[in-house]
């Protein structure tokens, strides 16, 4: 049993908190743990999406009972309209499976800048199951495809159809009836690129297209779901509001994601350093009673959303436990408030303070959890974080630089790659290749992988191999010059050069070492950064989880729908 939150934390004279330093935050073991956000991806969309009143209606739904046909959906993003275009198709089991190599899916749908017309949307129906042999047409966002949960989808058909809810527990247990397989866009296919959407394009935020997507994948699963069961039976019901909102759609993840943090290490600086820059924010506040009343209530639905998960976890905390280190984290947010209400919290940063004690008594995930419960103190510094992510991702050296410098910030913001011990047994495990059968990314043994050509980043190595070789220059010597000797560590210089003073834009991991844990870096990208709910992991590589999950549905948006959406109850059976 963890103990009590104790009541002493940070000093009163360490000055204003701070976002917190790279070497506890880049740790892949702390990546792990952080919660989805205001800042994350799918929240910060829907925040959007609520604060400016979108609206989604559905133009079309030419669908017949075996669920073939074609939908239309429309969305008007504060004066911009795009649509949703849906080809459904009938279930078939032949070449289904939950990884992009599929062939065979319930649902493909593009996302266009719209009106669109119907040559759109017939040249769009042709070219999008070619994949990368096919061209999307002009405006076009997004394309994606989905398939049914097999667990879900014809028990929520069934039910509806016979006139009564589906089972609220077997929902439960995926909570939703469809999931994603595949979201393209910036450039994929012929998509419109990120850097080329205009500045005042409301999916300028990067992801905000791909996770409008799986928004309105959600909205048609529970169209198809409803539509199949009205065909079924003349007394078939619609889902219940508590239940649609309590589904959402599903997505899979695997090691693709710790490929995409090495070749994206702005975007991974820009989005972590929002988010601890807003966490610092609200650390500095001094509550009032109102905002603390609405941090015990947000922790309250924490922590029943955590009893209530039925998910199994393999390696990941359980959600009991967390659900306990919660309520002790409630416990005291709750005694900040009445001290409050009493004549005030002595002494300066409460909050910094109460997230100290999440530090020192409650494991990462409810530590993590309040981090960014606490954001939503602060909703309007975080929103301004969140609506500034792009970045550009060029390398670029600085030919100018001494060599001094370069050693200089190799072992000031590199210290933890120097201090990797690559000697060690297992250090150099694996590799990371591309399979030739299914073009996914794997890793494994290189004994096992003749000729295979490594895409991971060896940072440490290249690192230490580079600190080498400055040691030996001559320190007033240019960079230019240094590399015409040493061509091979160009990449490593202009990585160096690059990435000059930001904080969080490398994992400290030895990603080839047996050690590595895979999962810590899929899991951070998919919790942390797309805001995915009830992440489940499989083989320590594999997460499977929930967008979405609890979201206002398209009828409530226009209206001013509930802002505190996330962490829904279960519905009552």
């Amino acid at each position: 049993m963890r103990p009590e939150p104790e009541t002493t934390a940070v000093a009163e004279d360490a000055g204003p908190p701070r976002a917190r330093p790279a070497a506890l935050l880049m740790q892949p073991e702390r990546l792990a743990a952080l919660q989805p956000c205001r800042i994350s991806a799918s929240r910060a969309l829907v925040n959007q999406v609520i604060r400016e009143r979108w609206s989604i209606r559905r133009l079309r739904f030419a669908i017949d009972d075996a669920a073939r046909g074609t939908a239309l959906y429309r969305i008007d993003a504060g004066g911009q309209i795009f649509d949703f275009v849906v080809f459904s198709f009938a279930f078939s089991p032949d070449g289904r499976t939950g990884r992009i190599i599929g062939r065979s899916w319930d649902m493909m749908a593009a996302l266009i800048e719209g009106p669109v017309s119907d040559a759109d949307i017939e040249t769009t129906r042709q070219e999008m199951p070619k994949l990368y042999a096919g061209r999307a047409t002009p405006g076009t966002l997004v394309w994606c495809r989905s398939n049914r949960s097999s667990r879900a989808f014809d028990h929520a058909v069934e039910s509806l159809a016979m006139g009564r809810q589906p089972d609220v527990a077997t929902l439960a247990r995926v909570c939703y009836v469809m999931r994603n397989t595949g979201l393209d866009g910036n450039g994929t296919f012929g998509t419109r690129s990120f850097h080329a959407l205009e500045p005042s394009h409301r999916l300028r935020r990067p992801l905000s297209a791909q996770m409008l997507c799986a928004y309105m994948m959600r909205c048609f699963a529970q169209d198809i779901v409803e539509h199949l069961a009205r065909c079924r039976s003349a007394r078939a019901v619609a889902l219940a509001p508590e239940i649609a909102r309590f589904l959402g759609v599903g997505n899979g993840s695997a090691l693709g994601l710790v490929l995409f943090v090495n070749n994206h290490p702005r975007l991974i600086d820009r989005w972590l350093g929002a988010r601890e820059d807003a966490l610092a924010h609200a650390k500095a506040l001094h509550p009032t009673p109102e905002a603390l009343w609405h941090l015990v209530r947000l922790l309250d639905r924490a922590i029943l959303f955590r009893r209530q998960d039925r998910m199994h976890y393999e390696a990941l905390t359980a959600s009991a436990e967390v659900a306990r280190d919660l309520e002790h984290l409630r416990n005291a947010a709750q005694a900040l408030m009445h001290q409050e209400a009493a004549g005030g919290i002595p002494g300066r940063y409460p909050l910094a303070r109460l997230a100290a004690q999440a530090q020192a008594t409650v494991g990462a995930e409810a530590e993590e959890t309040l981090n960014a419960l606490l954001l939503e103190l602060v909703p309007e510094t975080a929103d301004a974080l969140a609506a500034d992510l792009g970045v550009f991702e060029d390398m670029a050296t600085a030919p100018a630089m001494r060599v001094a410098m370069l050693r200089e910030i190799v072992r000031s913001e590199y210290a933890w790659a120097l201090r990797t011990d690559l000697s060690a047994p297992g250090a150099a495990r694996y590799i990371w290749y591309k399979s030739e059968s299914a073009e996914e990314p794997r890793r494994g043994p290189p004994e096992e992988v003749t000729g295979a050509i490594n895409l991971g980043l060896d940072l440490p190595r290249e690192i230490q191999a580079l600190d080498t070789a400055l040691s030996a220059a001559d320190l007033q010597q240019d960079s230019a010059t240094f590399l015409l000797h040493r061509p091979a560590l160009r990449a490593a210089v202009a990585r160096v050069q690059s990435l000059h003073g930001l904080r969080y834009h490398s994992p400290h991991m030895n990603m080839m070492g047996e050690n590595f844990v895979p999962i810590h870096i899929v899991r951070m990208m998919n919790v942390a950064l797309h805001g995915i709910d009830k992440t489940r992991d499989f083989l320590n590589r594999n997460l499977r989880g929930v967008l979405f999950h609890g979201a206002p549905l398209p009828g409530e948006l226009a209206a001013g729908a509930d802002a505190d959406w996330y962490y829904p109850p279960e519905p009552a059976a």
